[in-house]
């Protein structure tokens, strides 16, 4: 079997095509191989049918582990990341603590992190009317201070 360049170059197109029919952001990886092993083979053209098989499986695996693991975007906003959203919040105390790192409750004007009472502890003992600023959340308890 004897396999032309421009096989190569149209394998290489159509796969790279059909990335837009299946969006899997795989298959484009294996279009490039298949372009890469098109030049090689318009420069080389007694260049083995399994080399290029070889080279092509080689080249694909490359793209795809270097896409993967070096070039793909990663998320880098604080969407959905509760510390960001309610540290430096003020509420007020509509439950106190009895002694230090006692557990007592906290109201805001306007809901915070979908929630307008939440558990809280303090270093300081906390009397119902306090305002509290939050410090840092654990889990679901805030950790306050008295302002």
């Amino acid at each position: 079997m004897h396999f032309e360049w421009w096989y190569w170059i149209i394998a290489g197109f159509v796969l790279i095509g059909l990335e837009l029919i299946v969006p899997s952001f795989t298959i484009i990886w294996f279009g490039l191989g298949a372009l890469v092993v098109g030049l090689l083979k318009a420069a080389w053209p007694g260049f083995p049918v399994t080399g290029q098989i070889l080279l092509w499986s080689i080249a694909s695996v490359c793209f795809t582990t270097l896409w993967f693991k070096y070039l793909k975007p990663r998320n880098r906003t604080h969407a959905g990341m509760s510390k960001e959203g309610i540290v430096g919040e003020t509420g007020i105390i509509i439950r106190g603590t009895d002694d230090s790192y006692g557990k007592g409750v906290v109201r805001f004007r306007i809901s915070v992190l979908g929630a307008d009472e939440w558990s809280c502890y303090s270093e300081q003992t906390l009397h119902v009317g306090d305002s509290v600023r939050v410090t840092d959340i654990e889990g679901q308890i805030l950790k306050v201070t008295k302002i």
